[in-house]
């Protein structure tokens, strides 16, 4: 009787069988790859287009119509993709749309980055996304992404991920010179303007001044091709260099950069290329710019995800018109997969025992976020709680709630309301992560494939 009248929390990896751990581990493995390959959005989207036209899913452009199983992507200015798998129903009964975003917090270079100081040069960076900034001090660092010359050309760098490259890193003050820092609040003993990289150190004689930013600067020419000038139309992101690795003596987690959010993109990209002819159309829909508020043209602000299903619908529908958009829209369902805050016993101050999610008891159903009076929240209905809820179980998806800390603490934003604003039912649903937004995130295993099964058990609903 207490079974049914009480929620019980449990660890999802207490008595599961042998089999179901192989496929725990098996995908977690291939999940690391992906975290190690796609550590910006750049190179996320690139990798989901290759694992997307593997799986034998289309490029929508050119496509003249689309009929039930048929697999179609569009990719939004190389940031941010989405792919479809045509479902049995007519469009108007609407789509199933599993969301998550694939930028991650890191430090941008400035657009005039390189300059020198007392023989050394240095790289400025303008941080992106909520990072507490400490936590980028003296680790390694590895440089991505790309320079597009004014001819066009785009040249893509990676510098520090090969065993073999140089690292960077931003050089912290030694304990015995921080007695004035160790006692300012982390706000002020931070500056924005001191997270400043080591470039290099080398004088190059033949310069008449600044000669070892001079140095620097020959050296990525004879490389790249490119010259300073080049660096303001560029996008190139610092990000940490290490690789994701097995986490405890038990292996039950995984450390490493860029789980929020790509834990739910990886597992929602996985849960569309293994969908099997779904009822309703599955939409995965990977997004920029969610951690500066879904901004932009790559972003869930943006009109980009409307326009491309408003050609999806007119491929579907050839009686297509303005309305058969705003039916499918009306009718539509969307898990916003993003991640939470795992309830962490070190900090227990700051969270709510009872509305904490916590690491490896599963998928985390967030029926709002916000902050404080829910400020920025969605809220999801009750009733679409419940149906959620329904097909999770009937699909053996171990699942929990969680909000992001105490009232009046924590809070949070996510794409669910900008999804909400397309007149759509939808709910936070992800994996929880303890250290979310450093350097180093920690997500459980079980709760990785959880994410996968409940995205795909959603899709094909």
């Amino acid at each position: 009787m207490s079974e049914n009248l009480l929620y019980e929390r449990k660890n999802g990896f207490l008595g599961i069988d042998e089999k179901l751990k192989n496929k725990i581990d098996d995908f977690c493995e291939e999940y690391k790859n992906a975290l190690d390959m796609g550590k910006t959005e750049r190179e996320f989207c690139s990798m989901s287009v290759q694992l997307l036209e593997n799986a034998g899913f289309k490029n929508i452009e050119g496509m003249t119509t689309l009929s039930a199983g048929d697999k179609v992507f569009a990719v939004n200015r190389g940031k941010s993709v989405v792919a479809f798998v045509i479902g049995k129903h007519p469009i108007t009964d609407g789509v199933n749309i599993v969301g998550a975003h694939i930028d991650s917090p890191r430090l941008d270079l400035k657009p005039w980055p390189l300059f020198e100081d007392s023989g050394i040069a240095f790289l400025k960076t303008h941080y992106y996304g909520g990072i507490r900034k400490y936590q980028w001090y003296n680790i390694p660092l590895a440089l991505h992404g790309v320079v597009v010359k004014k001819d066009g050309t785009a040249i893509n760098i990676v510098i520090g991920e090969d065993e073999n490259d140089p690292i960077f890193c931003i050089s912290d003050l030694l304990p015995h010179l921080a007695s004035k820092y160790s006692a300012q609040k982390l706000s002020e003993a931070f500056d924005a303007e001191k997270l400043n990289v080591i470039a290099g150190n080398i004088p190059f004689d033949d310069a008449d001044k600044e000669k070892v930013k001079y140095g620097i600067m020959k050296l990525i020419s004879e490389k790249y091709g490119v010259t300073e000038t080049d660096f303001m139309s560029s996008e190139l992101e610092l990000v940490p260099a290490f690789k994701a690795r097995d986490l405890g003596f038990d292996r039950s987690m995984i450390a490493g950069y860029g789980h929020d959010d790509r834990v739910c993109a990886y597992t929602a990209l996985r849960a569309i290329i293994d969908a099997t002819a779904p009822q309703k159309t599955a939409v995965c829909l990977l997004v920029d710019k969610e951690e500066v508020g879904s901004m932009g043209n790559t972003g869930m602000q943006s009109r980009h995800f409307e326009n491309i299903l408003a050609k999806v619908c007119s491929l579907c529908d050839a009686s297509y018109n303005e309305l058969v958009l705003r039916e499918c829209l009306s009718n539509s369902e969307c898990l916003s997969a993003d991640v939470g805050g795992a309830f962490d016993p070190n900090f227990p101050e700051v969270f709510e025992k009872n509305n904490s999610a916590y690491i490896n008891q599963g998928l985390i159903l967030t029926k709002y976020t916000g902050a404080r009076g829910k400020s920025g929240s969605s809220d999801a209905s009750a009733e679409f709680v419940a149906k959620i809820r329904n097909i999770f179980e009937e699909n053996d998806v171990l699942w929990q709630t969680g909000e992001l800390g105490r009232v009046d603490i924590g809070g949070g934003g996510t794409i669910a309301q900008f999804v909400a604003n397309l007149d759509v039912d939808v709910i936070d649903c992800g994996v929880p992560l303890l250290g979310m937004h450093s350097p180093n995130e920690v997500a459980g295993k079980f709760d990785v494939y959880m994410a996968y099964k409940g995205y795909k058990a959603f899709m094909n609903s």
